[in-house]
């Protein structure tokens, strides 16, 4: 039986591995040749990505933190309580920076003897912890607009109201952005659904806007009714990123990835078959396991030179591969025993 890895051919190191760090020249070195999968630019690759996902985190969080302190100096001025509570979102979803800042920081740690594959599902418990946070905000957007309806009160100053809802909506839809497009550029869940919660308090931003015009206009119900109707698409945000970060921890991948990876293989010469193909995330990274059928008469070093190939195709076809495990099997013989046979009694249940 031939397994490949992804790091340098011998038997020896036939096993994993923990990464190691490597200087910043390795890093360039690997954007300046994308295509190599040298263990060293693996490693480098991975670093790179949860860099880009702290530096996201960095520029939401001052971009977050400057919109909340230009709406708390306008309710200061205002005592708008919906405004009020839309700074209080815009905190919280700074704040949600933390865990997954904390996450992004163990992913970097290398492999230990006890943590064999890192420490990358930190990013899936700061996943739930965000999911968690967008539904405390939905929670806490529907008390406020029921409070609002039984308790109706006047607002100071809507202009200035007004405008610091704008400033809330595009801070927090320029972060969303920012966060979504740099999560699924570096395979984060966990930093798309913080990207989620964002956009949900750009909506709170725009239930001010809109119950201020309310108020401006008469109507001192408007902002909770607004406040109601937000609070059910913060709901609908919630239940995408909860289907997103759920999925991811119960190891869910796209179908097409499967797809793409069985056709890959498919191509690859000596592979008669694709048998079991497996996909996994960890963090922001993916891993694979599969079996391909080679010919029975083929040498161990011949089979594994198929297995290298295999695993070479699987990298260049899936993207954010780090790491995979190929496992050679011989191509089954009318009237010779299954070679797995021994096996049988452990994989029966």
């Amino acid at each position: 039986m031939t397994e490949s890895h992804h790091h340098p051919h011998t038997h020896a190191d036939h096993h994993p591995h923990p990464p190691h760090r490597h200087p910043l020249r390795h890093r360039v070195a690997h954007l300046l040749k994308p295509h190599s999968h040298d263990t060293a630019d693996k490693v480098d690759a991975a670093l790179e990505s949860s860099a880009r996902g702290m530096r996201a985190l960095w520029v939401s969080l001052a971009v977050l933190g400057a919109t909340a302190l230009a709406q708390a100096v306008v309710v200061l001025m205002s005592g708008s309580v919906a405004l009020l509570g839309d700074t209080a979102h815009n905190a919280a979803d700074a704040l949600t920076a933390v865990p997954l800042g904390i996450a992004f920081v163990l992913g970097r740690r290398a492999a230990t003897r006890r943590f064999t594959y890192g420490y990358g599902r930190a990013e899936d418990l700061a996943g739930l912890a965000i999911v968690l946070t967008i539904a405390a905000s939905a929670a806490f957007a529907g008390w406020a607009a029921v409070e609002r309806l039984l308790d109706p009160r006047p607002v100071q100053h809507l202009p200035a109201v007004a405008v610091a809802a704008l400033v809330g909506f595009a801070g927090n839809e320029w972060v969303a952005r920012y966060r979504i497009r740099v999560g699924r550029d570096i395979g984060s869940a966990a930093l798309v659904a913080d990207g989620l919660h964002a956009r949900t308090d750009g909506f709170t931003s725009l239930a001010v806007l809109l119950g201020a015009g309310g108020a401006a206009l008469g109507w001192q119900r408007a902002d909770p009714v607004v406040g109601l109707a937000i609070t059910v698409a913060i709901l609908l945000v919630l239940r995408d990123a909860a289907r997103e970060v759920f999925r991811r921890v119960l190891d869910a991948v796209d179908p097409a990835l499967v797809d793409r990876a069985e056709r890959a293989l498919g191509q690859v010469p000596g592979v008669h078959a694709v048998g079991e193909l497996r996909l996994r995330w960890i963090g922001h990274r993916l891993r694979a396991e599969v079996a391909v059928v080679v010919d029975g008469e083929a040498t161990v070093r011949q089979a594994h030179a198929i297995a290298v190939d295999a695993e070479h195709a699987l990298l260049h076809a899936i993207p954010r591969l780090t790491a995979a495990l190929v496992h050679a099997d011989p191509a089954p013989v009318p009237g010779t025993a299954d070679p797995h046979q021994a096996l049988a009694h452990h994989t029966a249940h």
